[in-house]
């Protein structure tokens, strides 16, 4: 005859293994939600403050006028990053324009009053995208903080194309859960003569940059000329018909 096991062999581990999964269950309902700030938002256009995932702190609140911020924006410089096979056919790529003057205009204000409002364990994000004739959405997207004398800059996406819709992102066509990597890219910022340095980074399994420049912008302002930003009406020129 089979020899009698107790039942309580089998249920102490069916219990356990039921907690687990209920614990797993409760952590995953309630993780948190990313924190944050909405400082301006426009149609697609978001510009938020959001905590600093490091535990580096950064010399927040500052003040940096709609102005400066402009300048510094117009001085990055992006090119498609080219290996030594591709550079050899078809050289160097062309350097452009990180941001568009219309962009700045839209960004520089809204970055400025976001690093205002800031605290040493927060950095500001921004996500800028607009229509393009072929029916695309291109997005720029990245955050900034400063650790003076130091403005970072972190680039993800730089005029990056992708299908339309809320969810922006685009898939690949044989394995529609994989994202597609966006063309990769380098950065800079002009004069280099106030460039610190860059730095180049990414997620494991996942096809999204992160390059970085670094700005000495003290010395950058004292010589690169200001953005002109429009000075929002006075009550009385808004009074005005």
């Amino acid at each position: 005859s089979f020899e009698q096991v107790p039942m309580r062999r089998f249920i102490s581990p069916l219990i356990s293994l039921a907690m687990v999964v209920v614990f797993s269950l409760a952590g995953c309902a309630s993780a948190p939600t990313p924190a944050g700030t909405v400082v301006f938002e426009q149609g697609l256009n978001l510009v938020r403050l959001e905590p600093e995932p490091s535990r580096e702190k950064h010399t927040h609140p500052i003040l940096i006028p709609a102005k400066d911020i402009g300048a510094l924006l117009r001085g990055v410089r992006v090119w498609e990053r080219r290996n030594w096979l591709h550079r050899l056919f078809a050289g160097q790529a062309v350097k452009s324009r990180a941001f568009r003057d219309e962009e700045i205009a839209l960004l520089a204000p809204a970055v400025s009053k976001a690093l205002a409002a800031s605290s040493p364990s927060e950095r500001v994000s921004f996500h800028l995208a607009q229509a393009t004739e072929a029916g695309e959405e291109e997005t720029t997207a990245g955050w900034v903080f400063v650790r003076d004398p130091v403005l970072h800059l972190v680039l993800t996406e730089v005029h990056d194309r992708h299908g339309p819709g809320p969810d922006i992102t685009k898939y690949d066509r044989q394995m529609p859960d994989v994202r597609e990597a966006s063309p990769a890219f380098d950065v800079t910022f002009e004069p280099e003569d106030f460039l610190i340095g860059t730095r180049s980074a990414g997620r494991w399994f996942a096809p999204v940059q992160e390059e970085e420049v670094q700005i000495d912008f003290r010395k950058a302002l004292s010589v690169v000329p200001a953005f002109p930003i429009a000075e929002p009406p006075t009550n009385h020129e808004r009074s005005k018909p």
